[in-house]
């Protein structure tokens, strides 16, 4: 089974099988019960449900209607003029079928859409209400012409809680006959970010390898060091072998070739969970901030990872003489 599968198979396919965003799917479901709606603008992060959302709202509405009253276009494949011009006019002309009396179209990644493309879809969108609502669906809505905006009714969808992937990342790993274990949930929790597409594939990615899915696995699919690791050249900085701290990273950059923005999130990440006065996190922070700005802008990494690694142990020498480390 190819990867990205899992992630379609279990989509939700109505909205009372939606498990979150509980005050989105109970104004959808307004729409359902008055079989009508506005043009809908669903802006949040990638893999929270909007298009789910969608789908499921057309789905509820529209019942054995649906293939021929729904349609949904890429707007970051198909973001000219002329797919305005084209396909989402020819679409939207059309009367619907059933006893709803229009036809919903989703625009998907609408944020992709050139500014021309932009402004023809407004006119569209007036010119066809009777017969076609538009959902648009984008990351960030302040892409999106305020033209637009104020012709949709706004929907903020919020990444996904923990308890919610965990819940469901439990129940696909049982239906797969996958062994998931407690690390290894909290590791894909971690890396998601509340995107439960990408838990979904990282979870069948580390299933191709092993039917016995672990914390180990899962960071050795997505192809990032293990934070342990991170906090073990923190440490050893910290207690003055700064050699060791540097071997160690340096074995992180060539040998396993970790991408050096990897492990500047992470130390990054780790640092505000270091037991040291708060003045001394604002400190560290900083310094990790300008050795990601001089990184990017094609500084050598491993000079500037050795000066980062040198600049915090000036700064554990400095709490050894405060005697707060």
């Amino acid at each position: 089974m190819s990867i990205g599968i899992w992630a379609e198979k279990y989509r939700p396919k109505t909205l009372d099988e939606i498990v979150n965003q509980r005050e989105i799917v109970d104004r959808l479901r307004g729409f359902v019960r008055a079989k009508t709606m506005p043009h809908c603008l669903f802006a949040g992060p990638p893999g929270i449900g909007k298009t789910t959302a969608a789908l499921c709202l057309s789905r509820d509405l529209f019942g054995e209607h649906f293939s021929a009253s729904f349609s949904e276009l890429n707007a970051s494949d198909e973001r000219g003029i002329n797919v305005v011009r084209e396909k989402v006019k020819t679409f939207a002309r059309i009367r619907a079928l059933g006893d709803v009396s229009f036809k919903i179209l989703v625009l998907d990644e609408a944020d992709n859409m050139t500014s021309d493309a932009q402004q023809a879809l407004r006119r569209t969108m007036e010119k066809y209400t009777s017969t076609c609502r538009f959902i648009l669906s984008c990351n960030y809505s302040s892409r999106i012409i305020e033209p637009i905006q104020s012709r949709c009714a706004p929907f903020r969808f919020t990444p996904l809680a923990t308890a919610d992937i965990s819940e469901r990342l439990y129940y696909v790993a049982g239906k797969e006959g996958v062994a998931l274990t407690e690390d290894g949930v909290n590791a894909i929790v971690d890396q998601s970010k509340g995107d439960l597409r990408k838990a979904y594939n990282t979870l069948q990615a580390a299933a191709a390898i092993s039917k016995n899915v672990n914390e180990a696995s899962i960071y050795t699919v997505i192809g990032k060091v293990h934070p342990k690791d991170i906090q073990e050249i923190i440490i050893q900085t910290f207690q003055g072998r700064f050699i060791e701290a540097r071997d160690l990273l340096r074995k992180m950059l060539i040998e396993h070739g970790v991408a050096s923005s990897d492990i500047i999130k992470q130390i990054h990440s780790e640092v505000f969970k270091l037991n040291i006065p708060e003045s001394m996190k604002v400190t560290l922070v900083d310094m990790v901030g300008e050795t990601d700005f001089r990184i990017s802008q094609g500084a050598n990494d491993e000079i500037q990872f050795s000066a980062l690694l040198a600049r915090f142990a000036l700064v554990a020498e400095k709490l050894r003489n405060m005697d707060r480390i």
